[in-house]
């Protein structure tokens, strides 16, 4: 059984340093990530302004990160870590079931977007899983740091669906053009 918490992000730089740079990140535009950009990164409040930065922790260990951007915003942005041995446990599904349950029902959002390179299979998954509805495919939209250029897929959850418990269908070919 899994023991899930999320916990808010207090200044924990070393451990942020750590958990960053000792894992890959191969789905993300820098698959390694320095230590010396991520500490200029803390000290330029990359990880609090206009941001809220929280800790994934497993069974009492740090194993992944989870920042919401544009925080102010009504309809904000994600991005999920998780270490390379957290992959593969539904602690991505959780930590997502979480981020609805505080952005709607603490932040009173009303939409929250994510986006993923189209080949992370496993991201893809995880967002259908926790009610994410795939709504764009977006041609040559990720740029990554070996200069390729990769497909990106869109996914949304509304406040309305997680408020009912349901899924609103697109209406994406709802018109030919």
């Amino acid at each position: 059984m899994i023991a899930l918490e999320i916990r808010k992000f207090k200044s924990e730089n070393d451990e942020l340093i750590d958990l960053l740079c000792t894992n890959d990140w191969p789905f993300h535009a820098k698959v390694q990530l320095n230590p010396a950009a991520i500490k200029r990164a803390i000290e330029n409040g990359y990880y609090s302004e206009g941001r809220e930065t929280f800790w994934v922790i497993e069974n009492e260990q740090k194993v992944g990160i989870l920042i919401i951007d544009d925080i102010e915003d009504t309809i904000p942005l994600f991005d999920l870590r998780l270490t390379t041995k957290a992959r593969g446990k539904g602690i991505g599904q959780k930590s997502l079931n979480w981020l609805k349950d505080y952005l709607y029902g603490e932040k009173c959002k009303i939409r929250i977007e994510g986006y993923t390179r189209a080949d992370n299979l496993a991201m893809r998954n995880c967002f259908t899983k926790s009610g994410f509805v795939k709504e764009g495919y977006l041609r040559k939209a990720w740029e990554n740091e070996d200069g390729s250029i990769s497909d990106t897929v869109l996914y949304a959850s509304i406040y309305d669906d997680w408020k009912d418990n349901k899924i609103t269908p697109i209406k994406l070919d709802q018109v030919p053009y």
